[in-house]
């Protein structure tokens, strides 16, 4: 009978458990939708921008983890939006200016990435878009609902006390003075320059170009190429390809999307009423209200 030697019956053993250990934590972390610093294969990320831009939390929040994830090499932005706030969709891009200066970071259009949507592509290395993707649509705009006939048919009337003559600039209970919309259309013109700065400073396009053609008009991707607006056309597939050959990735990256929280059926069904209620209720408000927006309020819903 023969005799076990202690020393490789250890190493033995360390081996197996190392094998062991390391096929746990693989197992985990792709159940919770993540994969480890084990995985050697490079990976790029994908941060969808959809919907009307509202908050950017959520996409800063990507942003930021895929941004602190060394085994990310890449991140694709997959817009899909009409764009939003003037104030969410420049936060938005200021994080992806924060993301350039760790890794490549290439915009993807799908069908629309107007207006605020635009805003936060030129944030990127690249822009890809289809040959028919909505985009451009450089633009600010506010609106404003007047009642004041409405309430005289009914018998209402509005009182207002204010501290200064502009406290109530817009108000939906009487017409606008002249010099009420002289300055609100300095505010808005100044809003537009910031937007065309934008453009010009990451399209490297000449201010004055980029004026003629931001008055708010829409383009096809293929027409926004030929404005110098987007760099290629092309599907998601062709934008993380471009992403790899900018961080020079070898052969196909995996592509990464953001961790979706675990729901009961229940829950998944409350919160999916509680957010289409709530995202009919703000885009109302974006549309119709007084807020500055960098939107497309064209698009259907």
């Amino acid at each position: 009978m023969h005799k076990r030697h202690p020393v490789l019956f250890g190493l033995l053993l360390l081996s197996l458990i190392g094998v062991l250990f390391f096929f746990l934590v693989y197992g985990m972390s792709s159940v919770q939708g993540e994969k480890t610093a084990f995985i050697s294969k490079d990976r790029i990320g994908v941060v969808p921008v959809k919907g009307v831009i509202i908050d950017p939390k959520p996409v800063n929040d990507v942003l930021e983890k895929f941004g602190k994830d060394d085994g990310i090499k890449a991140v694709v932005l997959r817009i899909d939006t009409p764009g939003g706030g003037v104030g969410p969709s420049q936060e938005i891009y200021e994080k992806v200016q924060w993301l350039r200066k760790k890794k490549t970071v290439v915009a993807s259009m799908g069908s629309m990435a107007t207006s605020g949507g635009y805003y936060v592509a030129c944030g990127a290395e690249k822009i890809i878009a289809n040959p028919g993707s909505l985009t451009g649509s450089i633009g600010v705009i506010m609106h404003f609902t007047n009642v004041e006939d409405l309430f005289k048919k009914v018998g209402l009337r509005s009182s207002v006390i204010k501290s200064g003559k502009y406290k109530d600039a817009g108000s939906p209970f009487r017409d606008m003075t002249k010099e009420e919309r002289d300055l609100l259309q300095a505010l808005i013109d100044d809003v537009h320059e910031q937007f065309v700065e934008v453009v010009s400073a990451n399209r490297a396009l000449d201010k004055e170009t980029v004026k003629g053609f931001a008055d708010g008009r829409i383009f096809t991707g293929r027409q926004a190429m030929g404005l110098k607006l987007v760099d290629e056309l092309g599907d998601l597939d062709h934008a993380a390809g471009v992403a790899a050959t900018l961080a020079k990735l070898d052969g196909k990256p995996e592509l990464v999307y953001p961790k979706e929280e675990r729901r009961s059926v229940w829950r998944y069904m409350m919160e999916e009423m509680v957010s289409v209620l709530k995202r009919e209720m703000v885009e109302t408000v974006v549309e119709t209200g007084p807020g500055l927006s960098y939107i497309y309020v064209s698009q259907g819903r």
